[in-house]
C-alpha cells in the first residue's frame, strides 16, 4: 500500500511506524527553496521507531512494506484547520521528482490513482 504526496501549508505532521515496516518519503514543495522537489526517504520500522517531523509545505508520503502495519500520525496546527479543498496533492510516480520507492506497482487509493 503507498499513501502518494499530500500536505498543506498550515500543518506540522509528527510520524512514526510502532508495528511493521514503511518507507517514509518527505518532498520539499516549497516553489521558492532551492531544495524544491527534493526528497528525502526513511525505513522505519518497530525496531527502528524514527520520529519524522513534517512542516507545512512539505509533501508527507509512505509505502508499508509490511502486510500489517502501524502508522502513527499527530498533526498541529495554529489555529482552524481547513477542509482538503487547501490540501495539496502529486503524483506518488511523479517524474519530475523521481522517488525511488520499495514498489513498482503498489497498491493505491482512489485519490492517489
Amino acid at each position: 500500500m503507498l499513501r502518494g504526496i499530500h500536505g498543506d501549508s498550515k500543518s506540522w505532521k509528527l510520524v512514526t511506524c510502532v508495528y511493521g515496516e514503511i518507507q517514509q518519503v518527505v518532498v520539499d514543495c516549497r516553489k521558492d527553496s532551492p531544495t524544491y522537489l527534493k526528497w528525502q526517504d526513511f525505513t522505519i520500522n518497530m525496531n527502528n521507531q524514527k520520529l519524522i517531523l513534517i512542516p507545512p509545505d512539505i509533501g508527507n508520503a509512505y509505502y508499508v512494506s509490511t502486510e500489517k502495519a502501524v502508522y502513527h500520525y499527530k498533526l498541529a496546527y495554529e489555529g482552524d484547520y481547513f477542509d482538503s479543498d487547501k490540501q495539496f496533492s502529486i503524483k506518488w510516480n511523479e517524474k519530475s521528482i523521481g522517488v525511488n520507492w520499495m514498489s513498482e506497482t503498489p497498491i493505491l487509493s482512489i485519490r492517489d490513482q
